[in-house]
Protein backbone atom coordinates (compact mmCIF):
# COMPACT_ATOMS: atom_id res chain seq x y z
CA UNK A 1 0.00 0.00 0.00
CA UNK A 2 3.04 2.04 1.00
CA UNK A 3 4.20 1.69 -2.49
CA UNK A 4 1.26 2.81 -4.11
CA UNK A 5 0.60 5.61 -2.08
CA UNK A 6 4.62 6.88 -3.21
CA UNK A 7 3.55 6.28 -6.36
CA UNK A 8 0.55 8.35 -6.25
CA UNK A 9 2.43 11.11 -4.80
CA UNK A 10 4.99 11.09 -7.70
CA UNK A 11 1.90 11.35 -10.69
CA UNK A 12 0.82 14.31 -9.20
CA UNK A 13 4.49 15.56 -8.42
CA UNK A 14 4.80 14.91 -12.06
CA UNK A 15 1.64 16.40 -12.77
CA UNK A 16 2.37 19.80 -10.89
CA UNK A 17 -0.33 19.39 -7.86
CA UNK A 18 0.48 19.78 -4.47
CA UNK A 19 2.11 17.34 -2.15
CA UNK A 20 1.04 16.67 1.29
CA UNK A 21 4.29 15.18 3.23
CA UNK A 22 7.08 16.53 4.84
CA UNK A 23 9.44 17.15 2.25
CA UNK A 24 7.00 19.28 0.30
CA UNK A 25 5.75 21.36 3.11
CA UNK A 26 9.69 22.68 3.57
CA UNK A 27 9.69 25.87 1.29
CA UNK A 28 12.40 26.87 -0.92
CA UNK A 29 14.41 29.77 0.49
CA UNK A 30 15.54 30.54 -3.03
CA UNK A 31 15.39 34.23 -4.05
CA UNK A 32 15.95 33.24 -8.08
CA UNK A 33 12.56 31.47 -7.90
CA UNK A 34 10.55 33.91 -5.89
CA UNK A 35 8.53 35.35 -8.92
CA UNK A 36 7.77 31.75 -10.39
CA UNK A 37 6.53 30.84 -6.58
CA UNK A 38 4.23 33.77 -6.39
CA UNK A 39 3.02 32.94 -9.98
CA UNK A 40 2.07 29.22 -9.47
CA UNK A 41 0.41 30.68 -6.03
CA UNK A 42 -1.88 32.55 -7.89
CA UNK A 43 -2.43 30.13 -11.11
CA UNK A 44 -4.02 27.42 -9.64
CA UNK A 45 -5.74 25.18 -11.88
CA UNK A 46 -7.86 22.08 -11.42
CA UNK A 47 -6.58 18.89 -13.23
CA UNK A 48 -9.06 18.72 -15.74
CA UNK A 49 -8.29 22.66 -16.48
CA UNK A 50 -4.72 21.90 -16.96
CA UNK A 51 -5.41 19.30 -19.09
CA UNK A 52 -7.67 21.38 -21.15
CA UNK A 53 -4.36 24.42 -21.21
CA UNK A 54 -1.94 21.78 -22.57
CA UNK A 55 -4.28 19.87 -24.97
CA UNK A 56 -5.31 23.41 -26.83
CA UNK A 57 -2.02 25.33 -26.00
CA UNK A 58 0.02 21.78 -27.94
CA UNK A 59 -2.93 21.72 -30.16
CA UNK A 60 -2.56 25.70 -31.71
CA UNK A 61 1.16 24.95 -31.69
CA UNK A 62 1.29 22.16 -33.80
CA UNK A 63 -1.35 23.49 -36.21
CA UNK A 64 1.27 26.69 -36.11
CA UNK A 65 3.86 24.08 -37.17
CA UNK A 66 2.31 22.23 -39.46
CA UNK A 67 0.79 25.80 -40.85
CA UNK A 68 4.60 26.48 -41.32
CA UNK A 69 4.78 24.21 -43.92
CA UNK A 70 2.30 25.69 -46.22
CA UNK A 71 4.78 29.25 -46.77
CA UNK A 72 7.79 26.89 -46.61
CA UNK A 73 9.34 28.64 -49.40
CA UNK A 74 9.15 32.12 -48.12
CA UNK A 75 11.54 31.77 -45.09
CA UNK A 76 10.58 34.65 -43.08
CA UNK A 77 7.23 33.25 -43.35
CA UNK A 78 7.89 30.34 -42.25
CA UNK A 79 10.22 30.88 -39.39
CA UNK A 80 7.68 33.27 -37.66
CA UNK A 81 4.73 30.39 -37.57
CA UNK A 82 7.19 27.78 -37.01
CA UNK A 83 9.26 29.24 -34.22
CA UNK A 84 5.59 30.58 -32.68
CA UNK A 85 4.50 26.82 -32.96
CA UNK A 86 7.36 25.71 -31.25
CA UNK A 87 6.53 28.48 -28.73
CA UNK A 88 3.50 27.42 -27.73
CA UNK A 89 4.17 23.66 -27.91
CA UNK A 90 7.26 24.25 -25.34
CA UNK A 91 4.57 26.47 -23.10
CA UNK A 92 2.21 23.90 -23.01
CA UNK A 93 3.85 22.02 -21.14
CA UNK A 94 3.75 24.26 -18.31
CA UNK A 95 0.39 23.46 -17.98
CA UNK A 96 0.69 19.69 -17.01
CA UNK A 97 3.90 20.43 -14.62
CA UNK A 98 3.35 24.28 -13.40
CA UNK A 99 5.73 26.87 -14.95
CA UNK A 100 8.33 26.54 -12.42
CA UNK A 101 8.91 22.97 -12.39
CA UNK A 102 8.80 23.59 -16.24
CA UNK A 103 12.01 26.21 -15.75
CA UNK A 104 13.76 24.30 -12.97
CA UNK A 105 13.69 21.30 -15.68
CA UNK A 106 14.74 23.36 -18.50
CA UNK A 107 17.99 24.77 -16.13
CA UNK A 108 18.43 21.64 -14.98
CA UNK A 109 22.47 20.31 -15.44
CA UNK A 110 21.62 17.39 -18.36
CA UNK A 111 19.67 20.13 -20.12
CA UNK A 112 21.11 23.47 -19.91
CA UNK A 113 23.22 23.70 -23.03
CA UNK A 114 20.29 21.95 -25.27
CA UNK A 115 17.60 24.43 -23.55
CA UNK A 116 20.15 27.49 -23.99
CA UNK A 117 20.81 26.33 -28.01
CA UNK A 118 16.99 26.10 -28.41
CA UNK A 119 15.94 29.20 -26.81
CA UNK A 120 18.73 31.14 -28.74
CA UNK A 121 17.94 29.84 -32.08
CA UNK A 122 14.38 30.83 -31.21
CA UNK A 123 15.58 34.89 -31.03
CA UNK A 124 17.87 34.35 -33.52
CA UNK A 125 15.62 33.07 -35.89
CA UNK A 126 12.50 35.45 -35.27
CA UNK A 127 14.93 38.06 -34.84
CA UNK A 128 16.28 37.37 -38.86
CA UNK A 129 12.94 36.80 -40.03
CA UNK A 130 11.32 40.39 -38.40
CA UNK A 131 14.11 42.65 -38.01
CA UNK A 132 16.88 41.80 -40.74
CA UNK A 133 14.45 39.99 -43.04
CA UNK A 134 17.39 37.93 -44.71
CA UNK A 135 15.86 34.73 -46.36
CA UNK A 136 19.11 32.75 -45.74
CA UNK A 137 20.01 33.70 -42.01
CA UNK A 138 16.73 32.60 -41.08
CA UNK A 139 16.81 29.44 -42.84
CA UNK A 140 20.00 28.48 -41.19
CA UNK A 141 18.33 29.86 -37.68
CA UNK A 142 15.43 27.60 -38.44
CA UNK A 143 18.04 24.66 -39.13
CA UNK A 144 19.39 24.74 -36.03
CA UNK A 145 16.17 25.24 -34.26
CA UNK A 146 15.00 22.37 -35.47
CA UNK A 147 18.08 20.38 -34.80
CA UNK A 148 18.65 22.46 -31.28
CA UNK A 149 14.55 21.15 -30.40
CA UNK A 150 15.48 17.43 -31.50
CA UNK A 151 18.31 17.53 -28.97
CA UNK A 152 16.20 18.99 -25.93
CA UNK A 153 13.38 16.46 -26.95
CA UNK A 154 16.17 13.70 -26.60
CA UNK A 155 17.35 15.27 -23.21
CA UNK A 156 13.87 14.29 -21.48
CA UNK A 157 14.31 10.49 -22.96
CA UNK A 158 16.95 8.57 -20.57
CA UNK A 159 19.94 7.50 -22.60
CA UNK A 160 18.49 9.10 -26.02
CA UNK A 161 21.36 11.52 -26.77
CA UNK A 162 24.03 9.23 -26.36
CA UNK A 163 22.35 6.72 -28.42
CA UNK A 164 21.83 8.80 -31.17
CA UNK A 165 25.50 10.10 -30.59
CA UNK A 166 26.81 6.73 -31.05
CA UNK A 167 24.68 6.00 -34.16
CA UNK A 168 25.47 8.98 -35.67
CA UNK A 169 28.93 8.33 -35.43
CA UNK A 170 28.65 5.00 -36.53
CA UNK A 171 26.55 6.00 -39.73
CA UNK A 172 29.24 8.97 -40.68
CA UNK A 173 32.60 7.02 -39.93
CA UNK A 174 34.67 7.23 -43.22
CA UNK A 175 37.35 4.60 -41.84
CA UNK A 176 36.85 1.75 -43.44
Amino acid sequence: MEKMNHAFEKMKMLVGMDVDDEESAVENDSNSFAFIDDFNRQCTLTTKQRLYGFAICFSVGIFCTLLSLLVFFNPIKFGITFTFGNLLSLGSTAFLIGPKRQVTMMLDPARIYATAIYIASMIIALFSALYVHNKLLTLLALILEFGALIWYSLSYIPFARSMVSKIMLACFDTEF
